[in-house]
This record gives C-alpha cells, structure tokens and sequence, in this order.
C-alpha cells in the first residue's frame, strides 16, 4: 500500500499525497533541470554569442571580434547580444511570473499549466535546431520564449509542494526534489560532455558549433520527455477559489490586484522575502561569476572548469539530501542559517586558492555543490510555511522573482568592486555582505510567529 501523507491547509485538511504523486513532483525537477545545466549554464552562452558573431560578419574561430548587429535597429556589440537578452528575460519574467501563480491559484487544472508550459519552453529549445548560419535574432526569440517558460513551469510546479505535506514533512519533500533535479541535470550533462569530447575535432569549429547545438536541443527534448512523467502522476488539488468556477485567467488578474492591496498584511512574509533576496543573490552570482574567475584570476583551463560543474552538480544531490536531513533534526531556519555561515566560508576559502592550481579549485567546487542544493531546496520549504492557504501560485511567483528577477545586485557589486581595485578577489570578497546580511535579516524573522500570521501550522521543529 503507498505511503500517504496528509497536508493540512490553514485548519482544512487538504488531499493525502501518495508516494507515487510525490515521485511524479520530483521528476519535473529532473526535467527541467537539464534547461539550467547544458543548456543555460554551459553550451546557450558561447553558442548564440558565436551565430551573433556570424552576423557581424566576424570570421568563425576568431579570437576576438568587434562587430555589431541590429535588431530592431538598435546597434549592439555582438558579444553582448545574449548578456542583454538575459537580462530582458528576467525583466519580463518579473511582470509575467505572479501573472502565472495567480492563474494557477484561480484553476482547477494546474497540471494543464504545467504542461502548457513546459511543453512550450522544451519546444523552443528544441527550436534551436534551426538556429544555424546568422540566424542569431531566432535563437533570441527561442531562448527568451524558454526562459520565461521555465521561469512559469518553476511557479506552477513550486505551489504544488504545500499540497504534497504537512509542515513537517515539506523540508524532506523539497530537498528530495532539488537532489533529484541536481542529478538529472548532471547525468544529461555529462553525457553531452561525452559526445562533445568523443566527436568533436581539434581547430574543427563548424563541428563544435553544431554539438554545441545538438547538445542544447537534446535538453529541450529530455526537458519534454520526463515531464510526461508528472503530468501522468500529480494529482490535482484545486483550491477553493478553483472550485467556485469562472474564468481563471480574468478572476486570476483580480486577485492577483487584492493580493499586492493585502500582502502588507504579512509582513514577516515579506521580511523572509527580503532576506531571501539579499542570501539568494550572493549564491547566484557566486554560480554566475565561478567559471569567470577560475579562467581570468586562476587562470585554469576549459577542463578543469568542466570537471568541477560535474562535481557540483553530482554533490549538490548529496547536499541536499545531508542538509534535509540535519533539518529534521534541528528545522529548516536554523539549517538554513548554518549554511549561510558555510557559504561565507567558500568565499573565504576562493579568495586563498593560489592561482595554476586545479585540485584546491575542483575541492571548493565540492565545498560549493554541497552548500548549494541543501540552502535552496530549505529555503523553497520554509517559504511554504509562510504561504496564505489558496495563494500559493501567487506567493511563489513573488518567491521566483526574488530568485531570479533580482539577481543582477550581486554582478554590479562585483563588477564595481573589480573596476574599482581591478582584482577579481576583491571583487569576490565583497559578496561577502550579502551572506552576512542575509544571515543577519533571516535570523531577525520570528519564524514560528510568521508561519501562525500566515494562517498555517508550525512544524514541530523549526
């Protein structure tokens, strides 16, 4: 017989989840996982910068290129063409993505949400196929497509979780989810690692752009396949809202207004919020700026770099399991906490590795990959305690904002400290502020006294 366990939504008892419902809720972060790994983290960035490149009329291989494209007539250095679609992206994820959870709050068939989504962003990445010669203005459109499409099928499948456990059991649920996410988006990863090193060619660079290519489209398709996977086992759990019937695109934008009007009513909801944003951003843009500060203040070569993002990702799975674990012995705030103190110490521990040196690099990518999946996959749980019963899209697109939307306060503190002092270790140091102080605002937030405000039980051990 399936192991059942019983949410408790505000003082209603919600639908018992299965283990087979809740395996199906890991699998979407299988899914998805490869998008951020192969495809954002390793081969979209050099690959649309090189067919960007192509249109400035920039030979293929060159070593430097200082030609310009014209989308839209705007003049833009080709080398900048994906750091500005980046940074569009996440401005149009912050207005679309609390659009998405309200619209899950107000249907009954959240699943079909997830799908439409999903389906939808592993479509454009397949697109990238077409991708080829000059034709650098597609690969923007599918890349920003699949980007905010991530960014709603994140949402979609975040306010499942509250639906999935009561409160004592949603720290194990989450960590178990992120772990699982960390090793599909390795396992895909390396296998592409693999193809790339066995077919590519020394000084072949039409070879190298074409797996580049492959290797982003295979993600798309891993992205759509195992997604079939949740869509076949979650079940629906419409709320109250849902229920009442209407038209949950209409009535969602309605009380997406109510809720900015009413959300000043929890305010230590938002304090969390804050201090998630400030702690989140230091590790955002310690995994943004890592690969850079190996290659320009280490100087390590392209393997080296790829051997420790294996790393991290495969630890990370660990990670998050050992730190889910230390949370139920102990709750999720204070293990939250601790690993806060444990990043301030990788980033004590990157500003000593001597330079030329593989090994001490490859180890705090070790260090980094356990610290990493434990700290989100606690944080996405303890957010749940603090979720209104009904509003948990909603409160999760604000929740995925922080995540994402605001992660270019971190990369402007750096950059700034680097233009200042032109040393890139100083410029890591100064990340510094945002542990401290997050650390300091998170354990200023009265949790227990946040999640009873919020309408919801407080788990046994926070």
């Amino acid at each position: 017989m399936a192991e059942t366990v019983t949410p408790t939504v505000g003082d209603t008892p919600a639908p018992a989840s299965t283990r087979r419902e809740r395996s199906g809720w890991y699998f979407y972060d299988w899914a998805m996982s490869a998008f951020s790994t192969t495809v954002i983290t390793v081969f979209l960035g050099p690959f649309l910068t090189t067919v960007t490149e192509l249109a400035a009329g920039c030979e293929l291989g060159a070593d430097t290129c200082s030609g310009y494209v014209y989308p839209l007539g705007i003049k833009v250095a080709a080398g900048s063409y994906f750091p500005y679609l980046v940074s569009l992206s996440v401005f149009l994820t912050v207005f679309v993505l609390p659009i998405i959870g309200a619209i899950a709050d107000r249907s009954a068939h959240k699943k079909r949400l997830l799908a439409a989504a999903a389906f939808t962003g592993a479509g454009a990445t397949i697109g990238m196929l077409f991708v080829t010669g000059d034709r650098y203005l597609l690969g923007g459109v599918l890349f920003m497509v699949a980007n905010i499409a991530f960014g709603a099928g994140v949402v979609v499948y975040n306010s499942f979780l509250p639906q999935l456990g009561g409160p004592d059991d949603r720290d194990g649920i989450s960590s178990r989810g992120w772990a699982l996410g960390y090793l599909g988006g390795g396992v895909l990863l390396a296998l592409n690692l693999v193809a790339v090193s066995m077919l590519g060619e020394e000084g072949n660079h039409h070879r190298t752009l074409d797996l580049a290519r492959w290797s982003i489209v295979s993600a798309g398709v891993w992205w759509a396949v195992f997604t079939l996977v949740p869509l076949r086992w979650l079940r629906e759990h419409p709320t109250a809202a849902a229920l009442a019937g209407g038209n949950p695109v209409t009535d969602g934008f309605r009380q997406l207004g109510r809720t900015l009007r009413e959300i000043k009513a929890y305010p230590l909801t938002l304090f969390f919020l804050l201090a998630f944003l400030v702690y989140n951003d230091g590790i955002q843009t310690v995994i943004a700026l890592a690969s850079q500060y190996g290659t320009e203040e280490l100087k390590l070569g392209q393997t080296t770099l790829i051997i420790t993002i294996l790393l991290v990702q495969f630890l990370a799975f660990g990670g998050a399991l050992l730190l889910g674990a230390l949370a139920k012995r102990i709750g999720a705030w204070k293990t939250v906490l601790i690993s806060l103190v444990l990043w301030t110490g990788v980033i004590l521990g990157a500003f000593r590795l001597p330079a030329e040196a593989p090994l001490p690099f490859m180890i705090l990518g070790a260090a980094i990959g356990l610290v990493l999946g434990g700290s989100q996959a606690l944080s996405r749980s303890l957010f749940s305690q603090l979720i209104p019963a009904g509003k948990e899209g909603e409160y999760y697109g604000f929740y995925e904002i922080s995540d994402k939307g605001t992660s270019w306060l971190g990369p402007l503190a750096f950059g700034i400290v680097f233009q200042l002092t032109n040393s890139y270790r100083v410029g890591l140091v100064s990340l510094l502020i945002f542990f401290v102080v997050g650390f300091l605002l998170l354990l200023a937030v009265p949790i227990r006294r946040a999640i009873v405000a919020a309408g919801n039980t407080p788990p046994r051990v926070l």
